[in-house]
């Protein structure tokens, strides 16, 4: 499986794929998409272990919706040895919240468990970090449509709102690095929603960690 997560040139803050840079020939920490440059994301950076294709979209499938929740340690060690995100990784160790994304109830209910939640608690037993996963900082607030069926404006409009830092413990975020974790990143959409919610309880850094990241938002 190795040869399938070859380190990939990507946007440092929203980790889409970019083109080699064959005149400089090196990876660009400061190097961002053009969407990136023109309207900045709510977000400070999203390192992404490998491409949202063969053979790791049938695997993160299995993961995800065959009740395969042991395949997080497997994830999370491709994460872990991924050039151009394990040498990132000291941000969980220097990070005050490490935040999985939230699934709705009624999705919780009818997959049993958080993708997230798994990914990001094997993450942590495999990196040392002072941090530890809370699953109850961020809540989504809205049930909605799978992202996977909308197209790019409809799924900006289906997140608005599906998010909210929860009021009894906004004081925890305030002025706190926090680390977002999800399995897989399309357009952003889900992501960029969840960081607006913290930069609104006043988070100063938010960072995003995806175990995937598709070619095109």
């Amino acid at each position: 499986m190795a040869r399938f997560a070859t380190g990939q040139r990507r946007c440092a803050t929203c980790a889409i794929d970019l083109p080699a840079d064959l005149s400089l020939g090196l990876r660009s920490a400061s190097c961002v998409c053009a969407a990136c440059a023109r309207d900045k994301p709510p977000i400070d950076a999203t390192l992404a272990a490998v491409p949202y294709a063969y053979p790791w979209s049938t695997l993160i499938g299995g993961f995800k919706f065959g009740d395969e929740p042991g395949w997080a340690a497997f994830f999370a060690g491709l994460l872990a040895k991924t050039p151009g995100v394990v040498d990132k990784l000291d941000l969980l160790d220097s990070c005050d919240w490490i935040v999985p994304m939230p699934l709705s109830a009624e999705r919780l209910q009818s997959r049993g468990f958080n993708q997230a939640w798994e990914l990001a608690g094997a993450l942590v037993r495999q990196i040392p970090t002072r941090a530890r996963p809370d699953a109850g900082l961020l809540l989504r607030v809205k049930h909605m449509r799978p992202q996977s069926q909308l197209r790019r404006e409809a799924r900006l409009a289906n997140v608005r709102g599906a998010f909210q830092v929860d009021p009894l413990r906004a004081t925890e975020i305030a002025g706190r690095r926090v680390v977002l974790v999800d399995d897989v990143m399309t357009s952003g959409a889900s992501v960029f929603a969840a960081a607006r919610a913290l930069r609104e309880a006043g988070a100063a850094e938010v960072t995003a960690v995806v175990l995937a990241r598709t070619a095109a938002a």
